[in-house]
């Protein structure tokens, strides 16, 4: 179940002791993700998603790959700038950190698209192989580091 706020609520019924008459519920609803500021941090680096108006989201990022002179996914991992840690990945519904392909700067693109074709729906990672599938690349995604989270 999910909350009005986004987060999940995990539902559990606990014997308090007493009389079914005196059971409780509680929704619990907390993350480490995105925490800057308490002795667990897990900052949020970036949030990734390309808005699409129409047609295969693969063929349309090849074709923005092919108008900037690149042959293939992989060529973009030694001109662009990521993060060469893992990360952790969450989806999210935001429109802010999203690009869209009709009008942002095919480099923008790109970068959304390397860095989404490097991401599981869970895990980023710079060294796996880029993988554009209509399902990775419709993905949008906030990664966080998890590097303060085991300090």
């Amino acid at each position: 179940m999910m909350a009005p706020d986004g987060c999940r609520v995990f539902d559990h019924v606990a014997n308090t002791g007493g009389p079914m008459s005196r059971t409780r519920r509680e929704g619990v609803c907390s993350t480490l993700l995105g925490n800057d500021e308490r002795p667990i941090r897990c900052p949020r680096i970036v949030r990734l998603g390309i808005e699409f108006p129409h047609g295969d989201p693969v063929e349309l990022v090849k074709q923005v790959l092919n108008g900037e002179g690149y042959g293939s996914p992989e060529d973009l991992l030694g001109e662009l700038e990521i993060p060469r840690q893992r990360l952790i990945a969450r989806p999210h519904t935001l429109n802010t950190g999203v690009v869209d392909i009709s009008y942002d700067a095919a480099r923008d693109v790109l970068w959304h698209a390397l860095m989404l074709g490097l991401c599981t729906a869970q895990l980023y990672d710079p060294r796996r192989p880029v993988l554009w599938t209509q399902a990775a690349l419709r993905r949008r995604l906030e990664l966080f580091d998890p590097a303060g989270f085991y300090a």
